[in-house]
């Protein structure tokens, strides 16, 4: 079982304790995620790219940051595991396709977009 596995058991038992299953809906979990991710996003906001990459080394700002982000990740575990997709396998697979698509020789050093798939 890897840790994903035990955090994804983790969340179900929190949840069912509480009674909390009858919620856990994929269209709640998924709306749950963007309202977490809004809130990590407002941590962000109006920051300069070098204050954003200091951000950390505020104890207060970096204190939330990383409780957003648990939030985010664990709406993302929870919403896979009621899905039934494996977010290892699903990570790499994209990974692999994103090699594909944008190719290292190509795509060095710029942020442009790939063409759409077909």
């Amino acid at each position: 079982m890897t840790e994903i596995d035990t955090l994804a058991e983790h969340l179900k038992t929190f949840a069912t304790e509480r009674d909390w299953g009858q919620f856990h809906t994929p269209k709640n979990l998924a709306m749950a995620l963007a309202g977490e991710t809004g809130e990590l996003l407002a941590e962000f906001q109006w920051l300069t790219p070098a204050e954003s990459a200091a951000i950390m080394e505020d104890g207060e700002a970096g204190s939330r940051v990383r409780a957003e982000l648990a939030d985010v990740f664990l709406y993302v575990v929870r919403l896979a595991d009621v899905l039934g997709i494996d977010l290892i396998r699903s990570a790499h697979e994209k990974l692999e396709a994103n090699a594909r698509r944008y190719d290292a020789d190509s795509y060095r050093g710029t942020a442009r977009k790939a063409p759409p798939l077909s």
